[in-house]
């Protein structure tokens, strides 16, 4: 558990002293965030506030998750795994295909970086290599950190799709919740509040399953996992980046994510998921940023056929914004709502555990 606490804390202060000295570097260079001339006005203030900042947030979990293995050396079994490598390089992946979108952004001086079809190749060549990967390096017991199978708290056997239905399924998982966080990115705070609330869910049940390991006894109810504990390093990691950041993006923010944060974060939420065994479980942890991306799909849809409009403005919080609400209800709605989809998700996650154990 001190492995545990060590990470969130390392994630979290690196993250908040290291935002200043971003603001104050991406300010000299002038990396500031172009603004859609289609958003709502209340926006158009934020041009120039400086971007990119995601590489913070990536900086600190990465050395979250490194550092808190500086105080397990020396102890069997605690060293870095598979399982915590690869959940590190789907985030640096992405991050850095967000990266070029940002830097475009900021060079051409618009609100439009890389085009959708360079950003889908570098979601798909990062995603695919994860999901390859994730199906070898097999531990003692044979387990991989990724299995065949579709999975809501646990496999579940029936349905099971093939390594090549696994490859796809992960890419199109992968990609979807990095896309759903990019698009929630858009108001103060938002998408960094409810992306640290997710992970915060994923420290519970990762180290849950951890205690109820089935590598240490095959009872009813463990977790037929790869390096859990390791897991619940990054999630801790990832979620005290998250707030040390949101300390300085919240309204009126300082400095924004921009795609780098907001790819990173969709996609280490989405391999999480995926190594935890609970790639259904995560649609109800990450509830808004499915409804979000749903707003999207249904505007478009909706306009294409129609030519008229279901809501004022997509994604859903420009909606309300012009339906009068202020950016910081919004914000602060929006925070209640993940809370309330975290919580309802945990209880789903436990309440699994409890009616195999028949508590």
């Amino acid at each position: 558990m001190k492995s545990v606490l060590i990470a969130a804390a390392f994630g979290l202060v690196l993250s908040i002293l290291a935002t200043p000295l971003a603001v104050r570097a991406f300010r000299r260079r002038g990396f500031g965030q172009e603004i859609r001339d289609d958003g709502p006005e209340s926006h158009l203030s934020k041009k120039g506030t400086p971007t990119m900042g995601g590489t913070v947030i990536v900086g600190a979990t990465v050395a979250g998750y490194l550092l808190a293995h500086l105080f397990l050396i020396g102890q069997p079994g605690r060293g870095v795994t598979a399982t915590g490598l690869l959940l590190l390089f789907l985030m640096v992946g992405l991050g850095t295909v967000g990266f070029l979108d940002d830097y475009l952004k900021i060079r051409h001086r618009r609100s439009l970086g890389l085009n959708k079809t360079a950003k889908l190749v570098g979601q798909l060549v990062v995603g695919l290599t994860f999901a390859i990967l994730a199906l070898n390096f097999p531990d003692e017991a044979g387990v991989t950190p990724a299995s065949e199978f579709v999975s809501y708290v646990r496999d579940i056997e029936p349905l099971f799709v093939s390594a090549v239905g696994f490859v796809v399924l992960a890419y199109l998982f992968i990609a979807g919740f990095s896309n759903a966080v990019n698009l929630t990115d858009g108001l103060d705070g938002l998408a960094a509040g409810c992306s640290a609330m997710v992970f915060g869910a994923y420290v519970v049940m990762s180290f849950w399953q951890f205690t109820h390991d089935c590598a240490a006894a095959a009872v009813d109810g463990c977790y037929q996992v790869r390096d859990p504990l390791d897991v619940t390093l990054v999630a801790a990691a990832a979620m005290g980046a998250c707030l040390g950041f949101l300390w300085w993006n919240t309204s009126p923010a300082r400095i924004f994510m921009g795609d780098t944060g907001s790819l990173a974060l969709g996609g280490l939420m989405a391999g999480i998921a995926i190594v935890t065994r609970t790639e259904l479980l995560l649609i109800v942890l990450g509830g808004l940023f499915v409804a979000v991306t749903l707003s999207v799909v249904i505007q478009v849809a909706f306009f294409r056929a129609t030519r008229r409009r279901v809501f004022r403005m997509a994604p859903l919080h420009h909606h309300f914004e012009l339906a009068g609400w202020a950016e910081n209800t919004v914000i602060v709605r929006f925070w209640l709502v993940t809370g309330m989809a975290v919580a309802f998700g945990l209880g789903l996650f436990y309440a699994d555990w409890l009616s195999i154990t028949g508590l």
